[in-house]
């Protein structure tokens, strides 16, 4: 029962808070003090990621364990500063969607509230930048 404890554990640290060092076709050669790191496999994955794309690869310290991650979920890539969610079988960063700047009618109030809503869902990740 502690095997099967531990790897829920670790199963939660890696989704908890999911942030990944980049994307990449094959393993980084990692050390034990490396424990959680994630990495999203890409597409073409060689080696021992083979037939895992588009999963998250976790270090454990000593192997790789990984997750399939389900839809519209959200992951923080380092690598890029950006975020990216899952849709389909890929990880995408979301629109960029540009601050009104004019149109045939002007209203400012109206103009002011969407850039404050904008702004708001680029500092939580929702947007990019």
């Amino acid at each position: 029962k502690e095997i099967t404890h531990n790897e829920a554990l670790a199963r939660v640290d890696a989704l908890l808070h999911p942030v990944v060092e980049g994307k990449a076709e094959s393993p980084p050669t990692l050390l034990a003090a490396d424990v959680g790191q994630c990495w999203l496999v890409d597409d073409g994955a060689i080696g021992e990621w083979q037939g895992k794309a588009g999963q998250i690869a976790y270090w454990t310290g000593g192997s790789w364990r990984y997750i399939d991650s389900p839809q519209a979920m959200w992951v923080r890539n380092i690598a890029t500063a950006t975020n990216l969610v899952r849709i389909g079988n890929e990880w995408i960063e979301p629109p960029v969607i540009a601050n009104p700047q004019s149109g045939p009618v002007i209203d400012i109030e109206a103009r002011a509230a969407i850039v404050t809503l904008l702004s708001h869902f680029r500092t939580i990740g929702q947007l990019m930048p």
